[in-house]
């Protein structure tokens, strides 16, 4: 398997998420009211799972490895297009973080804004995926010969298995944090 295989096997999974979310937004009109629990886990799988993990592959793996590399002009602009598309995601989903917990105080002012943003994300995530799986990923495979596509597969899985201990150790830093200053 190609190495944006296992990137595209993960778009799979946040598009499950996308798709619970429209679920939410349609909730959202017909009842006017925010699930609170299901917000709050999407907008952790968005930060923990779809950002600093999948994006943190492409970022620090694949584009790195392509920027070393005699690009088109076309890949070029298309890697800057999807690193605008990542930090676009991160501020989406910090301001998603802050209406919800304005809403979680009881401003159901920010109910509208809870969902603009959710559906704003929604479209962000859908139409990017489009792009990396149909237009950038397998393309840019061909920059790589078999044995930087090898390595770039071990370097994927070695980032993943970083991940969850430094995703752990931070959680364990934060508490550790807030306990000692209690």
């Amino acid at each position: 398997m190609l190495p944006v295989g296992f990137l595209m096997i993960e778009h799979r999974i946040i598009e499950r998420m996308i798709n619970l979310m429209s679920l939410e937004l349609k909730k959202i009109t017909e009842e006017n009211k925010v699930d609170l629990d299901f917000l709050s886990a999407a907008l952790d799988f968005l930060k923990i799972y779809a950002d600093k993990c999948h994006h943190g592959k492409e970022e620090d793996i694949l584009f790195n490895v392509l920027e070393q590399k005699s690009l088109s002009g076309k890949h070029k602009e298309m890697i800057k297009e999807l690193l605008q598309e990542h930090i676009a995601s991160r501020g989406m989903v910090a301001g998603l973080i802050e209406l919800r917990d304005r809403y979680g105080h009881g401003d159901n002012n920010a109910l509208k804004d809870i969902s603009d943003s959710m559906h704003a994300l929604v479209q962000l995530y859908s139409q990017h995926i489009g792009k990396e799986d149909k237009i950038f990923f397998l393309p840019v495979m061909a920059y790589l010969n078999k044995q930087e596509q090898n390595k770039m597969t071990r370097d994927f899985r070695i980032f993943d298995r970083n991940f969850i201990h430094e995703t752990y150790k931070n959680i364990l830093k934060k508490w550790e944090s807030e306990k000692s200053n209690s």
